[in-house]
């Protein structure tokens, strides 16, 4: 199914980690079987091993590799040798490599190495068969670009992520369906990318960043015959996520030099927070970011531009497993406060006519409804596909609209249900019920000021208020109100009188 194309690196990234070290026990030996048990996800090719070493207390596994192919990309990791030490208290210890390459090579050819490296990393794993905890803390682990082979061109750059002072826990349970919980604290995240293109233009980017305090937490519920070869039944499967991430700030530089374009500049950002969940009854995604802010020259621009946001936020919910009752669905998005420098405005408003206030956009829409398919159901998707109505609204709510700009306001709010028993009097659309609210200030003043300045003609601003005449009423000084009523009969009124 197209729309899970974008899911499978991830999926397959992540089971690439996680997967095999998903259970444990309290011996070494015990811990391994089960490594080897979740290992055959990777199916049978999937998984290499060069020797099992048993000497008293200590099992040494050389030359792990790791395989894994979403159909897009293969994903090669050659972990070298893991040691697991019973440490004489019911707990076992786990040591691996301070290094191992990671290779993705894509269905283009093109092959990309990058190295991934954990320094003093320590892993304690304890617990029993139905409930295993794994204890980690690392000086940092990080992943850096190797090198990028395409054809006989070979690209190389200083590319890396580094994560320091990590710590946390994941624990496991269950059997045919497995649960794995983690929660994770990283002191800070360095970020760095020095690269020359190749080809004798003089071409790089250049690139920093750091990131402070950032707390991750998830779950996943992974099927024991869960096939990571073939995600697009994943989800149909059992498989289910949730979690997020939470960071105190970021800040970036960055200096480009590429396709004849030349830009640097900052931006930063102070807390943000993003949470996330997907499972075959529910997709949702919730992000939130509070004092943006963007500074940067550019060759194609004859000025800086900068901009500034006390919050940047977007979020959606929906439900999308076949079920008998309706469940939460709703968008938002909140871009509080923009603000961009006077060289921007003065492009299209240079005699300062408009007002330069920070501008806002919220919306928030909420209600309940329910998927009539299993939507991530690759073998429902041709009867989704042909259906006329492959999903019910139960209600929707308009619980914010507030858009300012240039003087502007507009705000409303409104409630509605929907009879999804009479597809007839709106034409096969389930029949609304409620009323909607929308208020405007400062209208008429923004028309003036767009007439002034030259952007819009006279007459069609003319035209403009005889159409706001037909739905909006006044309420005071440069006031305007519409209110969209549908009632049990299917009548539409605006702002009392009859349209349908």
């Amino acid at each position: 199914m197209t729309y899970i194309t974008p899911l499978r690196s991830a999926v397959c990234i992540a089971a690439l980690f996680v997967g095999g070290a998903a259970q444990a026990d309290v011996t070494a030996a015990q811990v391994w079987e089960d490594w080897k048990s979740q290992m055959s996800l990777y199916g049978e090719d999937g998984v290499s091993i060069g020797a099992e070493e048993q000497s008293g207390d200590t099992l040494v596994v050389r030359d792990l590799s790791l395989r894994m192919d979403d159909g897009e990309a293969t994903f090669a990791a050659d972990m070298g040798d893991i040691t697991l030490t019973e440490r004489g208290d019911g707990t076992v210890s786990i040591t691996m490599e301070e290094s191992y390459p990671l290779v993705i090579t894509g269905d283009d050819g093109v092959v990309v190495t990058l190295l991934v490296s954990q320094s003093n990393l320590e892993m304690i794993v304890s617990g029993d068969p139905d409930a295993m905890n794994y204890a980690m803390t690392a000086d940092s682990y990080g992943i850096a670009l190797q090198d990028v082979v395409d054809g006989d061109v070979t690209f190389t750059g200083d590319a890396r992520f580094v994560a320091n002072d990590v710590s946390g826990e994941y624990t496991s349970t269950g059997d045919e369906l497995l649960d794995l919980t983690y929660d994770m604290a990283i002191g800070s995240i360095d970020i760095l990318v020095d690269v020359q293109m190749p080809g004798d233009k003089g071409e790089y980017f250049v690139g920093s960043g750091k990131i402070a305090d950032m707390a991750m937490q998830a779950e996943m519920a992974i099927p024991a015959d869960a096939d990571f070869e073939n995600p697009d039944n994943l989800f149909a499967d059992g498989f289910g996520m949730q979690g997020g991430y939470t960071i105190a700030s970021g800040n970036y530089i960055f200096d480009i030099n590429a396709d004849g374009t030349k830009a640097a500049g900052s931006a930063s950002t102070g807390a943000a927070e993003l949470a996330f969940e997907m499972n075959k009854q529910t997709m949702a995604y919730d992000a939130k970011t509070v004092d943006v802010a963007l500074s940067m020259t550019s060759s194609e621009l004859p000025f800086p531009v900068e901009a500034a946001m006390s919050e940047y936020g977007v979020g959606f919910q929906m439900p999308v497993g076949q079920s008998d009752e309706a469940a939460d669905l709703g968008m938002r998005l909140n871009l509080i406060d923009l603000t961009i420098n006077d060289m921007i405005w003065n492009m299209f408003d240079p005699g300062s006519v408009l007002p330069r206030d920070p501008a806002t956009i919220q919306l928030d829409i909420a209600g309940k409804g329910k998927a009539l398919f299993d939507m991530l159901d690759p073998t429902q998707a041709a009867a989704m596909n042909n259906s006329d109505m492959p999903f019910e609204l139960d209600n929707l709510s308009l619980n914010t609209l507030r858009v300012a700009l240039a003087g502007a306001l507009v705000t409303g709010s409104g409630e509605f249900t929907f009879d999804n028993t009479d597809l007839d009097t709106f034409d096969g659309m389930p029949r609304p019920e409620g009323d909607a609210v929308v208020e405007v200030t400062g209208l008429n003043k923004l028309m003036d000021n767009l007439v002034a300045m030259g952007l819009v003609p006279e007459d069609q601003i003319m035209g403009g208020r005889m159409m706001l005449g037909m739905f909006a009423r006044t309420t005071g000084d440069d006031q305007l109100e519409t209110k969209l009523e549908v009632n049990s009969d299917g009548h539409v009124l605006v702002n009392g009188q009859r349209m349908r």
